[in-house]
This record gives structure tokens, C-alpha cells and sequence, in this order.
């Protein structure tokens, strides 16, 4: 066979519509077919000047951004050049074949200066998520909460070690009302709202210390906003953390962005209370991991009329010695009950909201048992008890062995941990490149809210798709009943007169051929 060599012709000319070169089933048709549009136009309304030069399409700007993160781009410098040659996405913006793609410049700086400083980003978050609640997409009986961190755009080796004052949490001072009124049950003196440290009893050495109200941690020179954050094995890095509700269905509900080194137990109420705010009706169950099974949390959910679902935490106590539920706490003499049978009588309760049940130290001192319970020097054991205790039972004791809990807690992999995974290897979640807190917040709500838009345009684009088939299918089987009623017609006809038997297949073949 002779070899063929293809000349190259650059300089053909196409006679097709953008519409026409598109594909029918891009990706790209199914998110602008899922949702009008125009419903930016009043959200930036009063972001613009009504006299001066004309503003570039605010619909064209948004719309960059979700190609930006849909399609796992990442830059926008790149995004802009393959918004240029991509005939997908000019089609998407509206832009034809001859005219520019807004520059690079005019875009960042329409994001950070325009838009940085308002709500625009929640308002769109929220309305794509009210869209896809409309369509039936969402369901809010059980939602599905954790956190994830992305990596801030910082040097890891740049920092300076500076001591900060401990944040205060937002259920300190209902804590605080709590333990005042247990230490006043008891006799006890009431502490202070202002009183900013307090002596503890330190089981180890048997002395009482001092609390401090400070730490030591590590801060960016890059984006000293970020968090030192470090995890198992690891590396340790500067990160922001994405605080994160879905429902069952994985449309993320609320997302709240803190420093990496901010507990995932402190973190949640505020994203809870930003999810409570909008659909605390709707919420009947709430599913968490672990890490968040803390007396304050278990409390808050509960007295909302909520259950929560969450894994057995293991007793973090030393290799060899008892664990917490070895010691049986007496509800009705309020004591516990060591393992030889010895009574651990009330001392006091502290300002971190815990009672302290302490041990004869006659008891101990020749107690068989002291090797496995204490080490204390002066021969007291010590255990602690939250005044928000019961809480925690309810869920550990209770919700846990229910067969709701069997139904509800597997299905967390499915989602949350889904959603996560999805986002960080397509939606630019595993970095950022913005920095500050603010920044990062309005980012993610833009990763979550397009994570939801792709996922509703799919949902529907199916639904769709199962529409068109059934009408079809539909369509088909009328005419062929039509068609049915004639061929028994013709065969009872046919059989009587000339006693013929008419095939039915063939008949039905004769019916499409010639309808």
C-alpha cells in the first residue's frame, strides 16, 4: 500500500454555529440548562455604578469562576486561555468566535475588589442549593457533618512562635452558669466570670497547678492567618480547615472555613449554627465522627430535638490501668465505685466544667489493685465527670445500640467523606492560592457550590433523559395498542371467513412499514 501524506490546512474555513460544534452531551449543556442564569444580576446589583465606562457582564465573571473550579483548572490565567480556545466554554459565556475573552487582570480584579468585601458568594451558594432543593434533589432528615483541610498557600519554614490568648467558646458562659449552680448544690463558692485562672488538682503529682490562658503556636509570616496543622504521619504544613454539612444525598448544606488549628469540636458550632439558622426544622438526625462526641456538642444537638449518630469513642487511658466504665458511677449517692469496691466521694468542680470524685487515701495506700489505678504520689485516685455528662451517655449508651443507628452511621462514607474526596480531586479543594480567612471562605463556598451545581445538572440532566424515554416508550405502546385493536379485527375476520391465521409479528411489521 502506497503512503498517503495529509497536506495541512490551516486556513480552512468553517461554515457551523458554536451551537452546532458543541457536542449535545457535554458537560458543559447540562449546567446551563440546570439553572437561569440571570438570577446573579440582582445579587451584584448594587455593586455597580450607574454612569461610567460599561462593566463587563457580571453572568460572563461568575461563570469564568465555575469553569475555573468545575473543570479543576485552578489558575485563572490558564483558565482564561482555555476559556480562548475551547469553543465549549465561549459558547457557555456567550462569547462568539471574534470576539475577546476578558483579560486576565480585569477578572482578578473585578473578584478581589468588587466582590471580595460583599455576600454575593453565600447568595449564590444559597441559591443554587435552593434550586436544587426545588427540584427534589435534597433531603434534610439526616445531615452528615466533618471537616477537612486544604493547604494554605504558605511556607511551612516561615513562621514565628508567638503565645496567644485561648480563644473563649461560645458555650462558655451557659458552661459556666452550669457549674456554678453544681458548686452551689454542693456548697461550694461560685466562680467568677472574670476570674482568669484557677488551681487544679493534677493527678499525677498530686499538687494543684495553674491553669494558663495562653498558648504557644506557630504563625505564618506568609498568610498569618492560617494554622499550624500536623496529623498522624503527616507533614506538618499551614493549613485552613472546611467545617462541612451534607445531606444524605451529598448537596453541601453549610460550610464554614477556620485555621488548620482550630479543633474540629470548636469549629462545628459555628457551621452548625449557620445550618440551624436556615433549615433547623427540616433536621431531625445529625451523623458526626468521633472527634466530636464532646459533652457540649452532644448537648447542643439534643436540646434542639435532634438525634446524633456518632462511632464508639475508645477511653483514652494508659496501657494497663482501668478504664473509665470499670468505675460505676452511683447516680443517687452522686459517688463512684473503684474496682475493689471503694467509694470515690465529691471533691469539687472545676472551671472546666468536670466533677472531681476522689479516693480515700486510706483505701489506696494498700489497695491490691493501685498498680492498675493510680500512680498518685499521695496515694488518691481521681475521676472526672462533666456536669453535661448525660448527654454524652444518651448518645454513647443509647442512640448508638438502636438499629437507626446501623441505618444512618455507614451511609457517612457515602456522603460527607464523598464529597471531600470529590472536591479535592476535581475542584481545586487540596490547595488554595488565595490567602487570608476571608478569601478562603468565599473560595470554598464557590468549590461547594459548584460541587452542588454539578451534581444537580447531572440529577436532572438523567431525570431528563428517563422523562424522554418514557415518553417514547409511551408513545410506542399507544400505537401499537391502535394498531393491536385492528389486527384482532383483521384476524378474527380473516379466521372466520377463510379460516387464514395472520401472523402478528408480521402485522406489526406491516403497521411500521406502511402505518
Amino acid at each position: 500500500m502506497a503512503m498517503t501524506r495529509r497536506n495541512n490546512k490551516n486556513d480552512s474555513i468553517i461554515l457551523n454555529t458554536i451551537e452546532e460544534l458543541v457536542p449535545q452531551d457535554h458537560d458543559i449543556r447540562m449546567l446551563e440548562s440546570c439553572i437561569d442564569w440571570n438570577f446573579i444580576y440582582p445579587l451584584v446589583e448594587n455593586l455597580y455604578s450607574d454612569v461610567g465606562r460599561p462593566s463587563i457582564d457580571p453572568v460572563v465573571l461568575f461563570k469564568m469562576i465555575f469553569i475555573n473550579i468545575i473543570f479543576g483548572i485552578g489558575s485563572m490565567r490558564k483558565t482564561c486561555r482555555e476559556i480562548q480556545v475551547n469553543l465549549a466554554y465561549r459558547w457557555f459565556l456567550g462569547i462568539s468566535m471574534d470576539e475577546r475573552v476578558p483579560n486576565y487582570s480585569t477578572w482578578s480584579q473585578n473578584y478581589i475588589r468588587r466582590y471580595g468585601d460583599s455576600e454575593v458568594f453565600e447568595k449564590i451558594f444559597d441559591q443554587i442549593l435552593k434550586q436544587a432543593i426545588s427540584y427534589g434533589f435534597v433531603d434534610m432528615e439526616t445531615v452528615y457533618g466533618d471537616s477537612t483541610h486544604q493547604k494554605a498557600n504558605a511556607n511551612k519554614n516561615k513562621y514565628t512562635d508567638e503565645e496567644v490568648e485561648i480563644m473563649k467558646k461560645i458555650y462558655e458562659n451557659d458552661l459556666l452558669d452550669e457549674i456554678n449552680r453544681d458548686r452551689e448544690e454542693h456548697g461550694k463558692k461560685p466562680i467568677k466570670k472574670n476570674e482568669k485562672e484557677e488551681l487544679n488538682f493534677d493527678e499525677e503529682t498530686g499538687k494543684l497547678k495553674r491553669d494558663i490562658q495562653t498558648k504557644h503556636i506557630k504563625i505564618s509570616k506568609t498568610d498569618s492567618e492560617s494554622g499550624c496543622f500536623h496529623k498522624g504521619e503527616k507533614e506538618k504544613c499551614f493549613a485552613y480547615s472546611h467545617q462541612t454539612f451534607c445531606d444524605r444525598n451529598g448537596f453541601v448544606l453549610a460550610s464554614v472555613c477556620v485555621a488548620g488549628n482550630v479543633h474540629d469540636s470548636v469549629s462545628f458550632f459555628s457551621a452548625y449554627k449557620v445550618l440551624n439558622d436556615k433549615y433547623m426544622d427540616q433536621i431531625k438526625n445529625v451523623c458526626l465522627d468521633a472527634g466530636y462526641i464532646t459533652p457540649a456538642i452532644c448537648k447542643t444537638i439534643l436540646e434542639n430535638g435532634q438525634k446524633m449518630y456518632a462511632p464508639y469513642k475508645r477511653p483514652m487511658t494508659k496501657k494497663g490501668y482501668y478504664k473509665k466504665y470499670e468505675y460505676v458511677y452511683d447516680e443517687g449517692y452522686d459517688c463512684y465505685l473503684c474496682p475493689n469496691n471503694k467509694v470515690l466521694s465529691y471533691s469539687t468542680t472545676n472551671k472546666l466544667g468536670y466533677k472531681e470524685y476522689k479516693s480515700n487515701p486510706k483505701d489506696c495506700e494498700n489497695c491490691p489493685l493501685r498498680g492498675r489505678c493510680t500512680s498518685s504520689k499521695n496515694f488518691q485516685k481521681v475521676v472526672t465527670r462533666h456536669v453535661w455528662e448525660e448527654y454524652r451517655e444518651e448518645v454513647m449508651d443509647e442512640i448508638r445500640h438502636t438499629p437507626e443507628w446501623k441505618e444512618i452511621y455507614p451511609r457517612r462514607k457515602e456522603s460527607i467523606e464523598r464529597v471531600f474526596a470529590d472536591c479535592k480531586e476535581h475542584h481545586t479543594l487540596r490547595y488554595t492560592r488565595v490567602r487570608g480567612l476571608q478569601k478562603n471562605q468565599h473560595q470554598s463556598l464557590m468549590i461547594f457550590a459548584c460541587y452542588n451545581l454539578k451534581r444537580m445538572s447531572r440529577w436532572r440532566w438523567k431525570n431528563l433523559s428517563k422523562t424522554v424515554q418514557n415518553l417514547i416508550k409511551s408513545t410506542i405502546l399507544n400505537y401499537f395498542k391502535k394498531k393491536e385493536k385492528r389486527y384482532l379485527f383483521i384476524s378474527t375476520t380473516l379466521s372466520t371467513i377463510w379460516g387464514f391465521s395472520f401472523n402478528r409479528k408480521v402485522f406489526l411489521f406491516i403497521c411500521i412499514k406502511y402505518p
